[in-house]
């Protein structure tokens, strides 16, 4: 389900019966970052990222197109956001938004959510495509990923390890759905039912280069290609299955967006 900003909208019940209206209890304080710097990031300026502060205090992003932001902070697939300007994929920019205690992750995703409304003027609607998708499902031996109990680490629960390999600590399915969304081109709905945090290891052999066999690269000096391709290695080693299907999926349609004052 595609993650909607918070609006704060005030209720009022009143009694038929006696006349009397009375509004309810104050809805929960808008999460939103307590300070934020946003800069355009320097040019020609290499490398960079987004990811969680220490302990929850925070986001930080650097020198990172607001494309990129948007599917972060929204869980989506680039097919499943519409409209906006060429700049979104094209600036880049550095922010640093802290928070006046610690948070956890998807409080702080609320809070970045927030501030591409407030500071780059981000305003959408939510429609439905149909898209090719995948499903992400248990598979029948039952997962076999090592549950994490500890708390958040802030950290970026799951990094690549090189060629055909990612490494993940502490990820939740729905993070894990949306890397691989991101690999596959692809929306990834999760509906494995797992609510817990997990760290495991996949490695699987992606498909050889354009004129390259199975069997290796030769005096290419490529490694040969005849490993589990990355869906039997998500079976095998975590226990889980990716289907492909076509069907509706909700999508972010961009009414309007503006590049943000400096700060």
């Amino acid at each position: 389900m595609l993650k909607k900003l918070e609006l704060l909208i005030p209720t009022v019940i009143c009694s038929a019966a006696s006349g009397i209206c009375q509004a309810n209890p104050p809805a929960t304080p808008r999460l939103e970052f307590e300070v934020a710097s946003i800069k355009v990031s320097k040019s020609g300026a290499l490398g960079g990222g987004i990811k969680p502060m220490p302990n929850g205090q925070g986001y930080l992003a650097i020198n990172v197109p607001v494309k990129l932001m948007i599917l972060l902070m929204f869980d989506l697939n680039r097919n499943q956001v519409s409209g906006g300007p060429g700049w979104l994929d094209t600036d880049l920019y550095d922010i640093e938004a802290k928070a006046e205690a610690p948070h956890s992750r998807d409080e702080l995703h609320t809070m970045f959510q927030n501030l591409l409304a407030d500071r780059f003027k981000l305003q959408f609607h939510i429609g439905q495509k149909v898209l090719p998708a995948y499903e992400l499902t248990v598979d029948k031996s039952g997962p076999k990923m090592k549950e994490n109990p500890n708390p958040e680490t802030f950290g970026i629960p799951i990094q690549g390890g090189g060629r055909g390999k990612l490494m993940a600590t502490h990820s939740s399915m729905p993070y894990f759905a949306w890397v691989m969304s991101q690999r596959l081109d692809q929306p990834v709905i999760d509906h494995t039912g797992l609510s817990k945090f997990y760290d495991f290891t996949l490695e699987w052999t992606p498909e050889p280069p354009p004129g390259v066999g199975a069997a290796g690269g030769g005096d290419a000096g490529l490694p040969a290609f005849n490993g589990p391709d990355l869906f039997t290695a998500i079976s095998e080693q975590l226990g889980l299955k990716l289907t492909s299907h076509k069907g509706p999926v909700d999508v972010m349609v961009i009414d309007h967006i503006e590049r943000p004052s400096e700060n």
